[in-house]
């Protein structure tokens, strides 16, 4: 099984960095162990390296911190080497998974990174990065981010980035992008697009979702949907129920309210929403499995980049459980196996391929 998205690098950091969270054993507080990878039976992971767009304003520079969250990665994996190892090529998960470890795979979460340099990507690529998500959740100069009510796209640069990420072999990856955005990607490159934490919006209406009009896109591109876990984006319900929560605080602050009362009042309204379920995020992989087929479908949980989950989909642990699901709905075994991580893997390799046909036609 191989999962497209996971946060703990940056919970890791938030808690202290790698000495303060020993992740050989049981981590109550985190949805990600090796306890837990074991028991969920996971052979790959996708580690996000989650760059804050704060960082475009002041701190650290965009760059600097997605190199830290890479070191700490690289760092995590050699750590335990007994039940992981780095991976940075599909060859390299499936002889992993001969030998019994979970493949650490390295994803940049925000294309503001590259600080617009196709020079950093590049270096980015040598590090061993295999995807970028081109935007987090404010647009840049060249993307634009799924929160932006703006129609544009990618501009001229950001198809330079596209393509120099499929020179070198890094996944573009259209979570969190509008979809002007995602269009203008589908028809910018020659390598498979990724979507490694989204789910379809025809089920849940959140802009982070994908819509059919880009999904019918993906089956030509050769690319893969992997479905996200953040119960807004699985239940129209939590979606709505959550869009409802701001207006509220806003109507209790123009009352007058102090801010400890707003905070309770949130904190109880949130007690009372809906809860999503394992069974609403096999409904969105039955549903992609209708629109894209079966050979474009992943998965890609966001764990521990959320703060609420799915009934039945707690942590890493309850991956089994989600197939067994699927099973039980009369899915095949192959089937399983392509959206469990054949699928994942497929696209690595194409983008293997198409980056060294770019290279050698380039001389």
């Amino acid at each position: 099984l191989i999962d497209g998205h996971n946060d703990i690098p940056d919970a890791i950091r938030e808690r202290g960095g790698l000495d303060s969270v020993d992740f050989a054993v049981s981590q109550p507080k985190l949805m990600t162990d090796i306890p837990k990878l074991r028991a969920g039976a996971v052979g790959g992971q996708f580690w996000a390296a989650y760059v804050p767009v704060t960082t475009m304003d002041s701190g650290p520079h965009p760059a600097v911190y997605a190199l830290e969250q890479i070191d700490l990665i690289k760092r995590l994996c050699a750590r335990y080497p007994r039940d992981l190892a780095m991976a940075y090529s599909a060859a390299d998960v499936e002889r992993n998974f001969r030998a019994g470890k979970v493949s650490c795979l390295i994803g940049i979460e925000g294309g503001h990174a590259i600080e617009n340099s196709l020079g950093a990507l590049r270096m980015f690529a040598a590090l061993g990065v295999r995807y970028i998500t081109l935007t987090h959740w404010r647009s840049l100069s060249w993307a634009t981010a799924s929160t932006d009510t703006a129609r544009r796209g990618l501009s001229a640069f950001g198809r330079d980035v596209v393509r120099e990420m499929n020179r070198v072999g890094i996944l573009v990856d259209l979570s969190h992008v509008n979809d002007g955005t995602m269009s203008d990607a589908l028809h910018a490159t020659r390598a498979p697009v990724m979507f490694s934490h989204s789910s379809a919006r025809a089920l849940a209406h959140h802009s982070r979702d994908v819509p059919d009009s880009i999904l019918r896109l993906v089956p030509a591109n050769g690319g893969i949907v992997m479905v996200n876990f953040n119960p807004a984006f699985v239940s129209e319900a939590v979606r709505v129920y959550e869009d409802s929560l701001e207006p509220r605080a806003r109507a209790l602050r123009a009352a007058g309210t102090d801010s400890a009362a707003i905070a309770d009042s949130v904190k109880a309204w949130r007690a009372r929403a809906p809860k999503a379920t394992l069974q609403q995020v096999a409904d969105h992989i039955d549903y992609l499995r209708r629109v894209v087929g079966v050979d474009h479908v992943g998965l890609g949980s966001d764990f521990d980049g959320i703060t609420e989950v799915p009934v039945g989909l707690e942590d890493v642990s309850k991956f089994p459980d989600l197939i067994a699901e699927l099973l039980r709905r009369g899915w095949s075994e192959e089937d399983v196996r392509k959206v469990a991580g054949l699928n994942a893997l497929r696209v690595l390799r194409a983008a293997e391929r198409v980056a060294a046909e770019m290279r050698k036609g380039r001389g």
